[in-house]
């Protein structure tokens, strides 16, 4: 039967019950109710009989830090299963945690570093972290591979890591392991790869490649933390070779799929709720931070540097090598005027910051360190919200983080970092979209739906959703990933492109999900 959707049927009822005379009878001849009518949904060629979804955190379900059973059951592939079930797909099964608390225990004790914690609540003024301990075992019994193979924390390389699901990894120093896989994986020495194809699937999601990048951004461009994954080098290494070989083995199978590109993590509000100039002074303070015992030694430093460098000029071309566009001279001026420091009375100081691209100038001066304050081009991580303005040394105001001390390097993304990070997110991008095209799969365009959360919002239905923290709608309050609500756009947009590859109707049988069915948070009483 097909599905028919009647516009205003009801209004049509009682315009002719309540026509009082003939002129009004003839009117809603002459002015006929539109009467709408929809195809019955179909799958095309698509085969949704058994679906199994990849990935990492973005699959998984994960939201306000952390994987917890509501989350879960609002994931993306989660809403996917449900629609396919309406032609023909099978059950869903995910690897749920024991609890809406969120996080991990590890031998029964939560991670003195606060990593794996619970999740985060919208405590009136802001995020928080949930006053509760999980009650999730990592090293407790695998629950088995699932139909929801998403991972929080995987890169590209980690579904092709044969160790990713030993607990005996999990000990390892840095852990080799991952804890969410520990839990999954069908034998210490599986794959997350070969754990989804094992189940036979006939129609796949892929979505991998978020963290190949974001750790070093979250880092704020530290490599010794996280770095990004190389283009170039061989399966498990290289991000061509590995994607190349996770869809030719997939391919292999004979199951049809859709895959995502990755969003400029630049766009998402972890990284650009933090304003540069959040410092509030006084003029005794502003005084005291210009003055000869604090940067204003600094500054003075800057300045004998640069005369000393404008006469010696093989110094100065040492130090400041000549570009094609730029003399010695100019780009010494240039920078040495960047790195000054000064404060005002009132709201609106910029943050000090380390920066490493900055030129060495420590051996003319071992005092002027590469620092400089923050710009409205330099993005702040979200956790510095809660670092700045605190004191290295508790009770010594003369040690606030952000004023008196820089911020390091972890803290911030400069325009050189965020620069790293965009050519990297293309060339994966470039790479995902050929791998997908030679697959013959669907595609869906994440990074461009990001950016118009970021740059104009996204309109869908009675609501308009955005990038901006807690009040947007879109983002969790991790500031990376959706909301339930996110979740559910994005599940359309995975919808349209199925649409249009394997010749299926979501869309335009009015089956794609109402977004305003899934909350933009959770209360902290779900436990």
């Amino acid at each position: 039967m097909k599905n028919i959707k009647y516009l205003l049927l009801s209004a049509v009822l009682i315009g002719f019950t309540a026509c009082n005379d003939e002129s009004d009878f003839e009117d809603q001849l002459d002015n006929p109710i539109e009467v709408v009518v929809l195809p019955e949904l179909t799958a095309g060629s698509a085969n949704f009989s058994n679906y199994v979804s990849i990935g990492n955190s973005l699959t998984a379900g994960f939201t306000d830090n952390a994987l917890f059973i509501q989350g879960q059951e609002n994931s993306m592939p989660n809403m996917l299963s449900q629609k396919f079930g309406l032609v023909g797909g099978g059950s869903f099964t995910q690897p749920l945690m024991n609890d809406n608390i969120g996080g991990l225990l590890f031998g029964g004790m939560q991670n003195a570093d606060g990593s794996f914690g619970p999740r985060l609540y919208f405590d009136g003024s802001g995020p928080a972290g949930l006053p509760a301990v999980s009650t999730t075992e990592a090293f407790a019994p695998s629950v088995g591979s699932q139909n929801n193979m998403g991972v929080p924390g995987a890169a590209s390389y980690h579904l092709l890591y044969d160790g990713y699901g030993n607990p005996g990894n999990l000990l390892t120093t840095p852990p080799t392991a991952n804890p969410y896989y520990v839990r999954m994986a069908s034998a210490p020495n599986a794959t997350v790869l070969g754990d989804a194809l094992a189940q036979q699937p006939t129609f796949i999601s892929l979505w991998i490649g978020n963290n190949d990048v974001l750790g070093y951004a979250t880092s704020g461009g530290d490599q010794t933390v996280a770095a990004i994954t190389p283009i170039d080098g061989p399966p498990g290494v290289g991000f061509d070779q590995t994607i190349g070989a996770i869809v030719n083995s997939i391919q292999a199978t004979g199951a049809q799929g859709v895959m995502a590109n990755i969003p400029y993590v630049t766009t998402i509000p972890h990284f650009t709720t933090v304003p540069h100039n959040p410092v509030p002074l006084d003029a005794a303070t502003a005084g005291f931070l210009n003055s000869a015992s604090a940067y204003g030694a600094y500054n003075g430093g800057l300045d004998a540097t640069l005369a000393f460098l404008m006469a010696n000029p093989a110094q100065l071309a040492f130090f400041f090598p000549p570009t094609d566009s730029m003399s010695s001279e100019e780009l010494a001026t240039a920078e040495i005027a960047k790195r000054k420091i000064y404060f005002t009375e009132g709201a609106g100081n910029a943050v000090v910051i380390m920066d490493e691209n900055l030129t060495d100038l420590t051996a003319i001066n071992a005092a002027l360190v590469s620092m400089r304050q923050a710009t409205e081009d330099d993005l702040l991580v979200l956790p510095a919200s809660s670092f700045i303005g605190t004191e290295a040394i508790p009770g010594n105001p003369t040690t606030v983080n952000g004023v008196a001390i820089p911020l390091a390097d972890k803290w911030v993304l400069t325009p050189e970092e965020q620069a790293e990070i965009i050519t990297a997110t293309d060339n994966f991008n470039a790479t995902l979209q050929s791998a997908a095209s030679s697959a013959g799969f669907a595609f869906v365009d994440a990074n461009s739906l990001m950016q118009q959360l970021h740059n104009s919002g996204y309109a869908d239905g009675d609501f308009i959703l955005t990038s901006s923290l807690v009040t947007g709608g879109a983002f969790s309050l991790d500031g990376v990933h959706p909301t339930a609500r996110g979740y559910a756009l994005l599940a359309n947009e995975f919808m349209k492109a199925i649409d249009a590859t394997y010749g299926s109707n979501f869309e335009a049988s009015g089956n794609l999900l109402n977004i305003g069915n899934y909350p933009t948070n959770y209360p902290p009483t779900l436990q």
